[in-house]
């Protein structure tokens, strides 16, 4: 198992939906770009808040809405159950903000991981029922596996409403009502929306509900986009598809951020960051933002993410911003060291004679050093270098291991855990997820009968061309259009998770490059013509690009996959390629600078 080399390909699309956008006014360049996206027609590209799936597709949405009016009515006492990540933080900050505004007696509970662990457990009950006495309790972003959990809720004399969107098991808990997309018979279309989502759609519907007994005669009805910054927020941070429902929260939720109407807490955060509200874009949502909350949720307590949401004071949300991004530091700091340690734990097993090994289609590692918190995203990193999927875990409680796992296109893996439960029942104790993310707890003595059911189960499900990488890029641009006009288009687009950013390739004559910042490249390219003509026999267009964490000198000519940015600085604005991939190009011809 070496690291991968990727194979580039160039994304196909559907003719007749290529024709179909440019007959609706697109170039031939993004028509291109979004028939490859399953875009078929440009009303799919609009992002109006009346295009978004009416609640009602929910299934149950009105009985819980109903539900929830009545005990509002009643001021019963509700209390939140949120998970501890960033979906789950914003997910319970839109339900605290958006029910107190309508008048609900309402408190939140997340779960500190290293104690109680994830979702609504007989041991969170518990502590819910001695510490709030609730008569309800909500769920936001977990649930719909907590069958003990909702028996113990039960025993104990609280209704349980479960809101949530991962993916059920072959039971459902015996809530009093449950809305998730992804619940059998449930007609909502978009099954890829986050949890932040899901309660928002709840909010939407209780909403109406109140508007049906003529609760905002006398008072002023809630604008409730004015939450759309935390379910942007929590939406790409959660990393789920961003299919045209999403798209268009997303956007809605930016549009908020960018014009200066954001709660506190994501002022604060972005203050913190050093970025400014008017150019947030969703990589910030997602790489500076979402790392910053979840930093809570990983070495500490969710609490302190979801304070910062909920705070209307902004020196407050300042302060435990400043908390969180100190927090942040530090994981990355563990981080660092735990994938240190999990490359050499690799290595050595890799440089064992063991042609078994060698050939592994999957990755199961144990460490007692590590953190928990952490294994998530060192999960991550370790797919990314081999391609393959993976799974880490860390100590847990009483003999109990916890693992992460990430994965590949082609091996779901939460469908894969179902199968190992299944085929080898006893190893593991609970499991959840999505198909590129999972969670598990094992017990310790079960981890090596685990990593070979495990590679098994890949093995039967993965072929040897699965477990090469595969760069997707939008093929080659024509050089009159690489410019500012198409970068700007691209850049007022929503792009994430199912919808990924554009990118090009191309081979480049590197005429003059110099480092910067001691670990970039600053690099000054053109075109190596498509004929193979020399510089001097073609245009003379230059091209400014940068290449991030590289301070090795490129060869002369190289093949790049990249994409189109839009460079500020010093006043100036530019265009420059950003470069996401490269290799030796294998062209003979002349080089002039």
């Amino acid at each position: 198992m070496t690291r991968q080399t990727p194979k580039i390909t160039t994304r196909t699309y559907d003719s007749q939906a290529f024709e179909s956008l440019r007959h609706g006014g697109l170039s031939s360049v993004l028509a291109r770009i979004y028939a490859a996206r399953g875009i078929s027609n440009s009303t799919q590209l609009e992002t109006a808040l009346t295009r978004l799936i009416p609640f009602n597709q929910i299934r149950n949405i009105h009985l819980m809405a109903s539900l929830l009016a009545d005990a509002i009515e009643a001021r019963r006492r509700l209390l939140i159950i949120a998970d501890y990540d960033s979906d789950g933080a914003t997910a319970c900050a839109v339900g605290i903000r958006i029910l107190r505004k309508l008048g609900a007696d309402v408190s939140y509970l997340v779960p500190n991981r290293f104690e109680y662990g994830y979702g609504l457990t007989p041991e969170i009950v518990d502590l819910a029922y001695t510490t709030f006495r609730p008569d309800i309790i909500i769920t936001v972003d977990n649930g719909i596996a907590s069958i003990e959990g909702v028996k113990a809720a039960k025993a104990l004399g609280m209704q349980v409403l479960i809101t949530d969107h991962h993916l059920p098991g072959d039971e459902l808990p015996d809530a009093t009502a449950i809305i998730n997309p992804n619940q059998p018979g449930c007609p909502f279309p978009s099954k890829n929306i986050a949890g932040v989502g899901v309660i928002f759609y709840l909010m939407l519907a209780l909403r109406a509900e109140f508007r049906q007994r003529s609760a905002f005669i006398n008072n002023k009805e809630p604008n409730l986009a004015a939450f759309l910054d935390l379910v942007a927020l929590g939406t790409v941070a959660d990393v789920v598809r961003l299919d045209d429902n999403n798209r268009i929260l997303v956007q809605q939720g930016l549009k908020r951020i960018q014009a200066g109407f954001a709660c506190a807490g994501i002022n604060a955060l972005l203050k913190v960051a050093g970025r400014k509200a008017q150019q947030t874009s969703t990589y910030d949502l997602g790489f500076i933002l979402g790392p910053r909350l979840n930093a809570a949720g990983r070495l500490d307590d969710m609490s302190l993410g979801i304070e910062c949401l909920v705070t209307d004071d902004a020196a407050n949300a300042e302060q435990i911003a400043r908390q969180l991004d100190a927090l942040n530091v530090r994981r990355r700091e563990i981080e660092s060291n735990m994938q240190d340690s999990a490359l050499s734990k690799l290595e050595s097993t890799l440089h064992a004679e063991n042609a078994q090994i060698q050939s592994a289609y999957s990755v199961c590692l144990f460490d007692h050093s590590w953190h928990q918190g952490v294994i998530g995203i060192l999960a991550s990193r370790i797919k990314d270098k081999y391609h393959r999927p993976v799974i880490i875990f860390a100590p847990g409680n009483d003999g109990e291991i916890k693992g992460s796992g990430r994965s590949i296109p082609g091996f779901h893996l939460r469908d894969a855990l179902d199968l190992v439960s299944k085929r080898y029942p006893g190893v593991i104790v609970k499991f959840g997820g999505h198909a590129a993310a999972a969670g598990l707890t094992i017990l310790a003595e079960h981890f090596v009968r685990f990593c070979e059911a495990f590679e098994t189960t890949a093995q039967s499900l993965l072929t040897e061309s699965d477990l090469t990488r595969v760069i997707e890029t939008d093929g080659e641009l024509v050089e009159s259009d690489m410019n500012m006009e198409l970068a700007r288009q691209l850049t007022h687009q929503v792009w994430g998770q199912g919808f990924p950013q554009p990118t090009f390739n191309a081979c480049f004559y590197v005429v003059n490059q110099r480092l910067v910042g001691e670990k970039h490249l600053k690099l000054k390219l053109k075109k190596v013509p498509a004929n193979g003509a020399s510089v001097s026999e073609s245009n003379n267009i230059s091209y400014d690009a940068i290449l991030f964490f590289h301070n090795d000198l490129l060869p002369d000519v190289i093949s790049a996959v990249y994409r189109l940015q839009i460079n500020e600085f010093n006043g100036r604005t530019t265009l420059q390629l950003l470069l996401e991939h490269w290799s030796q190009a294998e062209v003979i011809t002349e080089l002039i600078s």
